[in-house]
């Protein structure tokens, strides 16, 4: 019988690509999300749904229990950094204490494997590419969330023998030919740049033209969503040996908002209008990977790590789907 996986978040962009992904490779995979920000229809058919809440601890319990799952793979979160600087509570009871709930509810259920969402913003902003030992100091509670439930996961991998990787994405981006991005309230970059070229917006906002970088504008480092799923699986099947792993996931190259937006006008051939703006509270100047340690441990190497390419499969999948989901 192939092996049961548990994804929550499983309807949301980085989610349902990597139940897609799973699939592929053979898996039985069950899905639980709220939908507060995901889609159903981006569900793959052959996964079992369950319509629920992390803080549904009575759901949850019942449906980690209902089968022998191998791992769960945690992508249910919220993601805006700013907003978490206005909504602190709000992010520290659905990322923090939700996940509480989650690891708690799976070790009871015998699950020993771990796979978490995390992110590059667990790290103190430098200037050269950040390691796995840099250091750690979140601008914001978003990040501030992710870097808890790490700790959280350590305690429990040293107290009740749970293995888990966590995964420090940088900036997911890009789209597969059948799911893409597609956030209620969109904040990022990519996305927010091609709703311009799509005639859904005016303009781009460039939050801070005055950040300490080369053109002033913020540094970031894009990964495509492929990219991003491969190394999820990989650490899932190293788990299997290993207790512990923390990664960076990220191409190792850093591109300013403006080249973004430059590299956009060139992929769509649409002017796409800017307006420079207030820096947005909690924002770090630069953020770029490196990503030397996955590569090195188990072998994951970026197949998509050309901006241009990134966003022009983004455009792709917008284009075909110019009002998400739902249209």
């Amino acid at each position: 019988m192939p092996p049961a996986v548990f994804v929550t978040g499983g309807a949301g962009y980085i989610g349902s690509a990597a139940v897609a992904a799973l699939l592929d490779a053979g898996y039985e995979v069950t899905v639980y999300d709220s939908l507060v920000t995901g889609h159903r229809a981006a569900v793959p058919a052959e996964a079992e749904f369950i319509h629920a809440d992390l803080s549904d601890a009575e759901t949850l319990r019942a449906a980690l229990q209902a089968r022998d799952y191998l791992a769960v793979l945690h992508f249910a979160a919220f993601i805006q950094a700013g907003e978490s600087m206005e909504k602190p509570g709000m992010y520290f009871r659905n990322n923090v204490a939700n996940a509480i709930g989650l690891i708690d509810a799976a070790v009871a259920a015998g699950i020993r494997r771990f796979v978490f969402s995390s992110t590059a913003a667990v790290y103190a902003p430098r200037d050269e590419p950040l390691d796995e030992d840099a250091p750690l100091g979140p601008t914001n509670v978003y990040g501030q969330t992710k870097l808890m439930v790490e700790q959280i996961l350590d305690w429990y991998r040293r107290t009740k023998g749970l293995h888990y990787a966590a995964l420090r994405y940088f900036n997911a981006a890009g789209a597969l030919p059948d799911r893409g991005e597609a956030h209620p309230h969109e904040s990022h970059l990519i996305p927010l740049v091609l709703q311009v070229a799509l005639g859904q917006r005016e303009k781009i906002y460039i939050f801070g033209d005055d950040y300490p970088t080369p053109d002033g504008t913020a540094v970031r480092d894009y990964i495509h969503i492929a990219d991003l799923v491969e190394a999820h699986l990989l650490a899932l099947d190293a788990l299997a040996k290993r207790d512990k792993l923390t990664y960076n996931l990220g191409n190792g190259v850093g591109y300013s908002v403006r080249e973004v937006i430059e590299t956009a006008r060139k992929v769509t051939g649409h002017p796409i209008p800017a307006e420079i703006a207030p820096r947005r509270p909690g924002d770090p100047s630069r953020l770029v990977a490196s990503s030397e340690r996955i590569r090195r441990e188990l072998g994951w190497q970026p197949r998509i790590p050309d901006l241009y390419d990134i966003i022009a499969s983004a455009w792709d999948w917008h284009r075909s789907h110019p009002y998400g989901y739902e249209a």
